[in-house]
């Protein structure tokens, strides 16, 4: 996988050489069609081997997990600057247990960063067992609303990623 990541790289700033236009329009434009030709080309050959189409699926996840993320910011950022613009607070904070199904310290790690980057949300401590995440809320009106939207956002995108 990692040879094919190299590889679609390699191709693309081969495309910018060729091109003259050292741009990042151009770069992403070359990595979309070295992705494409690579994508092709082990289509044709057949090798029956899964780790080779590997990069195939991680590509387009790591790409919508990256624009998930920007959404979440965004919608976090709006709400938190909501509540301080308007006279009345509509803050219901509060810290929440949140059972993990993701299990290596990779895992935990990256879900406890990207929660703490969100505004309004904070990771504060992880269980000995690394079972339970302990995360401060800022709009905590419904705890299993609050649950599912990390297990079935950032959690679940992560699992994808991962494994």
């Amino acid at each position: 996988m990692r040879a094919k990541f190299l590889m679609n790289n390699l191709l693309a700033f081969v495309w910018v050489a060729l091109t003259g236009a050292l741009s990042v329009k151009n770069f992403l434009f070359g990595f979309i069609l070295s992705y494409f030709i690579l994508w092709l080309i082990s289509r044709g050959l057949g090798t029956g081997n899964d780790s080779g189409q590997k990069y195939f699926i991680l590509v387009p996840r790591v790409i919508a997990f990256f624009f998930f993320f920007l959404y979440e910011l965004l919608k976090a950022n709006l709400q938190v600057a909501y509540d301080v613009i308007t006279p009345k607070s509509y803050m219901a904070p509060g810290i929440v247990r949140i059972p993990l199904d993701v299990s290596t310290s990779l895992e935990i790690t990256l879900l406890a960063n990207l929660i703490s980057l969100t505004p309004g949300t904070l990771s504060l401590d992880v269980s000995d067992d690394k079972k339970v995440l302990y995360v401060h809320g800022m709009f905590v009106k419904d705890k299993e609303e609050f649950i599912r939207s990390i297990k079935q956002g950032f959690e679940r995108r992560i699992l994808e990623l991962t494994r």
